[in-house]
């Protein structure tokens, strides 16, 4: 991904000399700390871009660019003011531009230049702002650590403190990725090649030095940054791959001025054995998390119902991982149903979950020095429901209703109110401050009894001044007597010349004689002048002392609040699974102890239910699997037929139940599963130069390679993306393999090849199946019914009828399908029967076959019996390259001969037809 250029050169005069100006010397000393980022210099009420840094500006924020006179050069300039960064900004950093933000940080002063510096450094995958964040998403920074083929990876996350680590190897890393989406990728500068290889221009990714991933230095910052010994406690003392990348993405975040970091306050290990094992392409592929077309909708669109960000946020990483603890599947599912069962309950807790906003965020600002006082009395109103909905969870008077719903009360009781800095917030923050501390009344009156008073003042200066004012007058005598105020001396006291010899008080002063009056100051009156003239100043210097020291208290409850959010985030996931699952009619699945089999019965496709056509209704199937009976379903039928989303449904029934969801389906019970792969679609490469066929062999083989006893297959039309007979061939192989694999993993197969039916013959753990269509005249009905038995057509025109192909071509296709049909290799020949001698001729059909599957096995027998008295007529039998073809036909065994080994003699004959006598 493009990057800023590095910073430019200074000009230099004839005779070498610097002319720069001061200013730009100030920019340049900054830029060449941050050459890799867009540098916004701030000058007066403008941030200032210059050189490359201004072209890049230019041209993605859409400013004016222009030139300016540096000492002897011009330089490109292009710049926006200081108060439109909110909008500029998250622009540049969207575009994967790292951002620095230098400040000036005094006050400005004649006769010199102010002082300026970086104050922070904004990345693609650091960054705070609300702006650039996505709220239903976790904004990941990731480290890769790399030592051969096996990688140590950190996922931080600055904007919540989440900081995660694991260790394992490029398939590994490449699901997670798929998983977590980091925003930015660092890595060794001596690992671009493996970076560019496994990720090329996919993700924002830069490099470091390689000393920064010394495995000492990675160790020693997690030690400071923890405060503590060893790293057993987090569970990583030995992952020393993982720690070199936790170190890195610390390290990272103090060299773009992030070091106040007490939200991350935790580490922990992602254990691959915990949860299912789903590759990216299984991810991809099943859409579990984006659609594959624009318009189309994903499982997370169909079951994200959360009502809170950190309970989107969460609700992305649990779809994407889910399960294998029996124990805690069980525990989600009962709170689930408690849910479902308890709607009062639901919606008291819904009116409550509303009011609590970003809670994980908010608090991760408190450290970073983010936090604004809105947010800060936000925070206030969010841990005020923290204990009424402890209270709803908590309060049950039902033995059988508390042990129900056990899971949802021990959460419960893992929230804290934290009622003392809450009581503190709404004490000292007035109920609807302003969003900038500057503007003022931020803090409570009686927060502070000098600001009392200066407010006071301010807010009754006119009524102050009025009572010295009648103060003087009754003491005086002189009705007259007036307050006024100049820029010279501020207020005074005027007395018209008719009571100028009059004895004035001893207080008074005598400033100013004009024509027809006196003016006088008391110190009474000065006293409160200076109140008046320097209350807002000082108003603002309070302020800002009591915000920061109610900001430096709320560092102290960081760990527990996020404990509130993440508590909050589980039961909001557990919510919306309910919330889903009454709207579209789940149920909940079972789960049998130590069971190997998929037992659905009336599934249903979760999303595709969810986007027919109004009036149509999807058709539920069941499907059963297990290691010893069924374990491959060779599922065949047309094009449009409904095949891929059966394959898919029974995955996502399967996926969705160990999330902890109930499932679309009238029943489903289960066994756990460990993995779950997926060959389905086509897709190239191109830029790998790896074709449509390459992509999917390199899929499937990675599958044949990771199989286990509990995986889950789905193997949509393998061998499509080659020769008819190699497809036919690679599928027949693949599927004996899984059959004789000692695993047993189950299997959904659905081909065009109708040959393959043909294994459930020798195969019993194999069994045919298609997807239902009934024929009326022209037309083809698809009745998406899942039936025993294999399919014996594809009904290709038809679906290019009901897309719209012109009528022309449809009749050429029919056609010349029907001459192909006829063009089969035609073997004449004479069989002795009881009714004595008859010629007949048998169609040998390698595709597409008219014929039934008893027709095609009472032809392969009488194929077999005939091998040794077959002339084949279209070739001279002298020949004796045919002479040794024959041989070597008579001594095939059809019944004990695969597809692969018959191609290999096809091959062996073809290249004998091919050699010289």
């Amino acid at each position: 991904m493009a990057r800023p250029s590095s910073p430019h050169k200074k000009p230099k005069g004839a005779l070498g000399e610097d002319t720069t100006t001061p200013l730009m010397r100030q920019y340049y000393d900054a830029k060449k700390k941050h050459p890799d980022a867009i540098l916004l210099f701030r000058i007066g009420d403008f941030y200032e871009t210059f050189g490359q840094d201004a072209i890049t500006a230019s041209s993605v924020l859409g400013i004016t660019l222009t030139n300016r006179n540096n000492g002897s050069a011009d330089t490109e300039l292009a710049g926006f003011p200081y108060h439109s960064v909110d909008n500029y900004l998250p622009k540049l950093v969207r575009a994967g531009y790292r951002v620095a933000i230098c400040e000036q940080l005094e006050k400005p002063v004649a006769g010199r230049v102010v002082k300026r510096g970086v104050v922070e450094v904004i990345t693609p995958g650091v960054t705070s702002d609300d702006k650039i964040l996505d709220q239903h998403k976790n904004n990941y920074l990731a480290v890769i650590a790399i030592q051969k083929d096996y990688i140590g990876v950190s996922f931080l996350d600055i904007s919540t403190g989440e900081f995660l680590v694991t260790e394992g190897d490029w398939a590994y890393v490449e699901k997670l990725f798929q998983t977590f989406e980091p925003k930015e990728v660092l890595y060794s500068k001596a690992h671009k090649e493996d970076i560019n290889e496994h990720f090329r221009d996919s993700l924002y990714t830069y490099a470091l030095e390689d000393w920064v991933y010394k495995a000492d230095y990675g160790r020693e910052k997690l030690l400071e940054h923890f405060k503590v010994n060893s790293l057993k406690g987090f569970g990583i003392e030995e992952m020393t791959l993982a720690q070199s990348a936790a170190g890195v993405a610390l390290h990272y975040l103090a060299t773009t001025e992030n070091t106040h970091l007490k939200h991350i306050n935790h580490i922990s290990r992602l254990n691959q054995d915990k949860y299912v094992w789903l590759d990216r392409f299984t991810i991809r592929n099943l859409e579990l998390i984006q659609p594959t077309h624009e318009n189309g909708r994903s499982l997370l669109n169909v079951l994200d119902k959360t009502m809170s960000p950190m309970g989107a946020r969460l609700m992305k990483k649990w779809v994407v991982l889910p399960l294998k603890d029996q124990a805690a599947i069980e525990q989600r599912l009962k709170a689930v149903a408690y849910f479902m069962d308890n709607p009062e309950k639901k919606a008291e807790f819904e009116g409550f979950i509303k009011q609590i906003g970003d809670l994980e965020r908010l608090i991760s600002k408190v450290p970073l020095g983010k936090i604004n006082p809105r947010e800060v009395r936000q925070l206030a109103r969010a841990l005020r429901t923290i204990t009424p909905i402890k209270n709803i969870f908590s309060e049950q008077t039902d033995p059988i209703d508390i042990a129900f719903n056990s899971y949802l009360k021990k959460l419960a009781e893992s929230l804290n109110p934290c009622e003392d800095i809450c009581f503190k917030i709404e004490n000292v923050i007035v109920p609807d401050p302003p969003v900038n501390l500057a503007k003022g009344n931020v803090i409570a009156d009686d927060a502070d009894v000098e600001l009392g008073d200066l407010r006071h003042i301010i807010h009754h200066s006119q009524a102050l001044l009025g009572k010295i004012q009648q103060q003087e007058i009754d003491k005086t005598g002189i009705s007259s007597l007036k307050v006024g105020f100049n820029s010279v001396f501020g207020y005074y006291l005027e007395v018209t010349a008719k009571y100028k010899n009059i004895d004035i008080p001893k207080d008074w002063i005598r400033k100013q004689t004009l024509a027809n009056a006196e003016r006088y100051i008391t110190p009474e009156l000065k006293v409160l002048e200076e109140k008046i003239l320097t209350a807002a100043e000082k108003m603002q210097l309070i302020e800002e002392r009591l915000f920061q020291t109610l900001v430096g208290e709320l560092l102290d409850y960081v760990k527990p609040i996020q404990q509130s959010a993440s508590v909050i985030a589980v039961m909001d996931c557990l919510r919306s699974f309910a919330t889903v699952a009454l709207k579209q009619n789940y149920k909940k699945p079972v789960f049998t102890e130590g069971g190997y089999s998929i037992d659905i019965k009336g599934g249903r496709h979760a999303v595709i239910e969810q986007h027919l056509p109004i009036g149509e209704v999807y058709v539920p199937n069941d499907v059963f699997l297990d290691k010893d009976t069924q374990q491959i379903l060779m599922i065949t039928g047309p094009n449009m037929a409904g095949k891929s989303a059966l394959l898919r449904q029974t995955a996502l029934i399967c996926l969705m139940a160990q999330m902890g969801s109930f499932v679309p389906a009238d029943s489903a019970v289960l066994g756990i599963l460990d993995k779950v792969f997926t060959r389905v679609g086509a897709s190239d490469n191109l830029s790998s130069g790896e074709s449509t066929f390459m992509v999917e062999m390199n899929e499937t083989a990675s599958i044949m390679n990771n199989i286990s006893d509990r995986s889950l297959i789905l193997l949509d039309e393998i061998g499509r993306g080659t020769s008819t007979y190699d497809g036919i061939s690679i599928a027949w192989s693949i599927a004996e393999y899984l059959n004789d694999s000692e695993m047993r993993p189950k299997t959904l197969f659905a081909t065009h090849y109708h040959e393959l039916n043909e294994l459930a013959d020798n195969f019993p753990r194999i069994k045919n199946y298609h997807v239902a269509t009934k024929e009326l005249g022209q037309r083809v009905i698809f009745l998406r019914k899942l039936t025993e038995g294999g399919s014996e057509h594809s009904f290709g025109v038809h679906v290019a009828r009901m897309a719209g192909m012109p009528n022309s071509i449809i009749d050429r296709a029919n056609d010349i399908l029907s001459q192909l049909e006829q063009k089969h290799i035609d073997i004449e020949t004479t069989i002795g029967d009881e009714d004595g001698v008859q010629t007949e001729k048998y169609d040998v059909v390698v595709k597409n076959t008219p014929l039934s599957i008893e027709t095609k096995n009472v032809l392969k027998t009488k194929v077999k019996n005939l091998q040794k008295e077959m002339q084949m007529t279209i070739f001279d039998i002298s020949d004796p390259r045919l002479q040794r073809i024959k041989e070597a036909l008579d001594k095939i065994d059809l019944n004990n001969t695969t597809p692969i080994e018959l191609m290999m003699h096809v091959a062996n004959w073809q290249k004998m037809l091919a050699d010289t006598v």
